[in-house]
């Protein structure tokens, strides 16, 4: 399964494209600005969330538009008919999303029914160096991919955390009954959270022992939980905790603290202290892991902006042998394609310039 006809209009500097015949590998290839990451993101909006900029939907929508934009897409399923998915913002109400599935309203968790999508960007080469949270984010994100609910269980805990730090955080002493009520939401959806969470890291960690140790440093992942895991237990803790969360203003244990550590397997090094070089192998490594992961049951899609550029020759070719074993669609970017050599012959080529794309190949 893949996607093709790809369509985009009024998307940043993308006033109408549509990118037909898609195959395995898919490369865009432009000069910086010209719009390649645009359509990555474009892709990125079939996976609930944000996209891979997480961007709020009212910076979409073209300049020179109406406001608001859409994306449409066909899954090819093998089926006589493909799987028509689209994702729109209208100009009346841009900060809303909408999603449909064959010209049906659904939800932007049901698209993670159909896709499993990951990216790796030249932004998240931070990813170690950043705060927890952007970690927990980008466990949620893979987690997803392998399992739709993730998303659901996320969203309930926030906004039930949310619910309870307002209240804490009060002028006047909460109820407890209704602070009880909502602990246990809380503590139900943080216990689904921290198992998908768990679980991820646990297949991961599987997957990357598989993976040969060279060129890509190996990573070593463990999860470390901010609290208790069992619903239980997580309603108990914070039953206890009021007084020390009042004092606070905050929830101080849960889900919300959870933290991924990343080693350098041999080198026992947290990955915060390893070389660029090293972290970057290492985010590589993991992306690849959780391809190999996502290609099973559903259509999986892996976006690469601007990977090849930062590699050797023997990384390069690593990377295109072990992608060509995953069983993902794979779109890449560059600036040239001379980096994608190997590739010619597989992949599909369009040449992206101020925001309009031709196909080369």
């Amino acid at each position: 399964m893949a996607l093709d006809r790809i369509t985009l209009s009024h998307f940043r500097n993308h006033r109408e494209t549509t990118l037909d015949g898609a195959a395995r590998f898919n490369l865009l290839v432009g000069e910086n600005g010209a719009g390649k990451t645009n359509v990555l993101e474009a892709i990125s909006l079939f996976a609930p969330g944000r996209g891979l900029r997480r961007a709020p939907l009212s910076e979409i929508g073209g300049s020179d538009g109406p406001g608001g934009f859409a994306v449409g897409a066909s899954l090819v399923t093998g089926e006589e008919e493909p799987v028509r998915l689209g994702t729109l913002a209208e100009p009346a109400r841009p900060n809303r999303r909408l999603v449909r599935v064959n010209g049906a309203e659904a939800s932007a968790v049901s698209l993670g029914e159909w896709l499993a999508i990951s990216w790796l960007t030249p932004a998240m080469d931070r990813l170690f160096a950043e705060s927890a949270g952007a970690r927990r984010r980008y466990m949620d994100r893979l987690a997803v991919a392998l399992d739709a609910a993730h998303a659901r269980h996320a969203a309930r805990y926030e906004n039930a955390l949310r619910e309870r730090n307002r209240l804490l955080s009060g002028d006047d002493t909460p109820d407890p009954a209704w602070l009880e009520g909502i602990e246990g939401q809380m503590a139900q959806a943080g216990a689904a959270l921290a198992g998908g969470r768990s679980r991820l890291v646990e297949s991961l960690s599987h997957e990357l022992e598989r993976l040969p140790s060279e060129p890509f440093a190996r990573p070593e992942l463990t999860y470390e939980a901010g609290g208790p895991i069992e619903a239980d237990a997580l309603a108990a803790n914070w039953r206890t905790s009021r007084g020390r969360d009042r004092a606070a203003g905050r929830t101080l244990t849960g889900p919300h603290r959870d933290e991924l550590v990343v080693r350098m397997a041999g080198k026992g090094q947290p990955a915060d202290r390893c070389s660029t070089g090293e972290q970057k192998a290492m985010l590589i490594a993991i992306t690849l892991a959780h391809a190999g992961l996502a290609a099973q049951g559903r259509a999986s899609l892996l976006l690469l902006d601007e990977v090849a550029a930062h590699l050797d020759p023997v990384r390069r070719e690593a990377l295109f042998a072990r992608l060509a074993d995953n069983g993902a669609q794979v779109w890449f970017t560059g600036t040239e394609r001379a980096p994608f050599a190997a590739l010619d012959g597989e992949a599909a080529v369009w040449r992206v310039s101020g925001g309009t794309v031709l196909r080369e190949s």
